[in-house]
């Protein structure tokens, strides 16, 4: 029952991407941004500071983190980076998940692929990092194109990228008992994703426009729409994303997936 209810919330209906609707009719400008931006992008209407629930992703990158701070500032979740390929570990993922964990914000680990090791061994590499007693959210598989790699250039076909994604995903929901989520950024959804996975959630990149106009008709649970974004508690720019519903449904989602 349980993996039926994270395969099924947000419902279809919120996933579209058409929570906010309280908002229509408040004008744009009316709309504050919740936290600075270093450089602001103008999304017009469909700006995600309508958006109720709003989160960060991080990795190694972000420095020092106060987690009771950040949860303070109204951030509501984190996407925290674990490992990479078959043999990468995040030096900070377990500081970070401890400190997510006692400041009590919802989180989440996430995996970046890398097309030069075979899906099962990507797997085991990320079960033996993240234990399955600790995950509570449904774990992220990272999927892009990554040009400025200098140890894997291989770019596979379309056919390629979908069965080794679908191997991998199968193997973590098989271990953890919850439905990843896709997290991917346009190219890499146009070349590869768009009308598959159609039974995922998917975390979609849409930084200088809103994925209504750069992702189509995929319905979409998570917006990354920043990573010039400051938050407290963090002292280096930071991703900031929203969630597609409201507040209840977010709540209703973070219990169900408990």
């Amino acid at each position: 029952m349980r993996q039926l209810l994270l395969a099924t919330l947000p419902l279809f209906a919120l996933l579209a991407g058409c929570a906010g609707n309280d908002y229509d009719l408040m004008e744009t400008a009316s709309i504050k941004s919740r936290f600075h931006d270093t450089d602001p992008i103008d999304f017009g209407y469909d700006t995600p500071h309508k958006r109720e629930v709003h989160g960060i992703d991080v990795s190694k990158w972000n420095g020092d983190i106060d987690w009771r701070q950040v949860k303070r500032s109204g951030v509501a979740f984190a996407f925290i980076k674990a490992t990479e390929g078959k043999d990468v570990l995040d030096p900070r993922f377990g500081e970070y998940w401890r400190g997510a964990q006692r400041a009590g914000l919802a989180h989440a680990p996430y995996h970046f692929y890398y097309f030069c090791s075979s899906p099962d061994d990507q797997a085991d590499w990320f079960i033996r990092n993240v234990p399955r007693e600790s995950m509570t959210l449904p774990p992220v598989l990272d999927v892009e194109w990554n040009h400025a790699s200098k140890t894997c250039k291989f770019k596979p076909s379309p056919d390629q990228a979908r069965s080794v994604i679908k191997r991998f995903m199968d193997r973590i929901e098989a271990y953890y008992g919850k439905r990843p989520i896709i997290y991917t950024s346009v190219d890499f959804h146009q070349d590869n994703l768009v009308g598959h996975f159609e039974d995922y959630h998917f975390w979609v990149r849409s930084v200088a426009a809103p994925p209504s106009k750069t992702y189509d008709t995929r319905r979409w649970a998570f917006w990354q729409y920043t990573s010039t974004g400051r938050v407290p508690g963090i002292g280096s720019d930071t991703d900031i994303n929203v969630f597609a519903g409201t507040r209840d449904n977010w709540n209703n989602w973070v219990a169900a997936a408990n």
